[in-house]
């Protein structure tokens, strides 16, 4: 066995010359059972000239048979975890000697795991300010808010047109939308429609263009000047609800304001502390990659990328893109993904070691769990879905994904925080 470099590894491998006599022998009775030759009944033909009539088919059905055998054997021999297929080359194969070949594989590596306990991280519980609280409320006031129609008047800042609008230029396919609820002036409103919609009344019409900007959050209208044809179809007031005991008491169960507010708070609390938690970990897995060195098998780096690149296509066709006209350089691309592709394969290899050290894993009550939502999700009956999610691998990576989960909650609980 040879080390060639970081994770890939190369056999010489040597078949014996009676394993290859034998299975030639084998080779040559099939085709001499099934082969047609001019002066000969089916199964009638000499060996010899079975031989040499298919001597290319049978020397390819020698190898076939014998390399893999042999190649399986030797790598069990050697004890080694193979992780991609072999490539085959060096190939001697002459009549009355032993088949010769050079296979070059990767091969698992060998992580041996260094610190992972007590791990410093910058982390500071997260709070909810008065503040806060106040700003939430204003927003579940103005999602239970409610649309009182008006008499008609010129359109002003903070009235809500009800209006029709339809793209006559400048992107393809056209935009159409028969009833859209727009706030004149609004801060969520892009100023090409605010500075145009002054002043009209319902049933008024207009055509006017408006320009998004290039960090617009549709990718296709990003930066594009579009062309509308509009109609007014009517005015609206917007009415919040008072921020009342009445108020609380219509969301829940809740026996008064304060009770509401104490709801939110923990609420915004529990969110932060999520997202505060999240980033502490990812910055925990960036601490362990760094205090490990270890050659990564390119053939997972491989796959990483190419996830990467699929999910990068997969944004790109949710926000209404056609990947297919874009000119982009796939080999740039992938290029450039490297680096992180190989860090996250690190990671993942780590996290992986940490499990397998602290006998962490997903347990069939959590993997239960995580099915019985899916299927609620995808209103389906478990007993239906379940086998679905184990024949195409998803039960697999929905254990794995519980196991990653609970190490990376293992790896903050055991770390060492310190003041953001």
């Amino acid at each position: 066995m040879a080390l060639v470099e970081g994770c890939k590894h190369s056999l010489e491998i040597t078949i014996p010359v009676e394993a290859v006599d034998e299975e030639t022998m084998k080779v040559t009775g099939n085709y001499q059972k099934q082969a047609k030759l001019p002066g000969f009944r089916p199964g009638k033909a000499p060996a010899s000239l079975i031989r040499k009539h298919f001597e290319g088919d049978i020397r390819q059905k020698v190898l076939e048979s014998l390399v893999p055998k042999f190649f399986d054997s030797t790598v069990k021999t050697e004890k080694l975890q193979v992780i991609s297929q072999p490539d085959i080359k060096e190939v001697h194969f002459h009549a009355g000697e032993p088949i010769k070949f050079k296979a070059e594989f990767e091969v698992a590596p060998e992580v041996e795991l260094g610190e992972y306990k007590g791990l410093e991280v910058a982390y500071q519980e997260p709070e909810a300010t008065e503040e806060d609280i106040d700003k939430r409320v204003e927003e579940i006031r103005n999602e239970k808010a409610t649309f009182v129609n008006m008499d008609a008047r010129p359109l002003a800042d903070g009235d809500f047109a009800v209006i029709s609008l339809e793209s006559i230029d400048g992107i393809e396919p056209p935009l159409k939308q028969d009833e859209l609820n727009i706030e004149v002036g609004g801060k969520d409103t892009l100023e090409g429609f605010s500075e145009n919609l002054r002043g009209m009344e319902p049933e008024e019409e207009k055509v006017f263009e408006v320009t998004y900007p290039e960090d617009s959050g549709q990718a296709n209208l990003a930066g594009k000047t579009i062309k509308f044809y509009c109609t007014v179809k009517g005015l609206r007031r917007k009415e919040l609800p008072e921020a009342n005991d009445e108020f609380a008491q219509d969301l829940g169960d809740y026996r008064n304001m304060a009770e509401f507010r104490e709801a939110v708070k923990k609420s915004i609390t529990s969110q932060r502390q999520a997202a505060a938690q999240q980033e502490a970990k990812n910055k925990l897995v960036d601490v362990l990659v760094d205090k490990h060195e270890f050659p990564v098998p390119e053939v997972f780096v491989e796959r990483q990328i190419n996830n990467r690149l699929e999910q990068m296509a997969r944004s790109l066709v949710d926000q209404g893109i056609d990947v297919t006209k874009l000119q982009l350089d796939w080999e740039k691309l992938k290029e450039a993904q490297r680096d992180k592709a190989v860090r996250e394969v690190k990671a993942s290899l780590l996290l992986s070691k940490v499990s397998e050290r602290e006998n962490i894993h997903a347990t069939n009550v959590e993997v239960d769990r995580e099915v019985e939502r899916l299927a609620r999700q995808q209103r389906q009956p478990v007993v239906a879905l379940r086998p679905k999610l184990e024949k195409d691998g998803t039960l697999g990576r929905i254990a794995s994904h519980i196991q990653t989960e609970k190490t990376l909650a293992f790896l903050f609980e055991h770390a060492h925080k310190v003041a953001a």
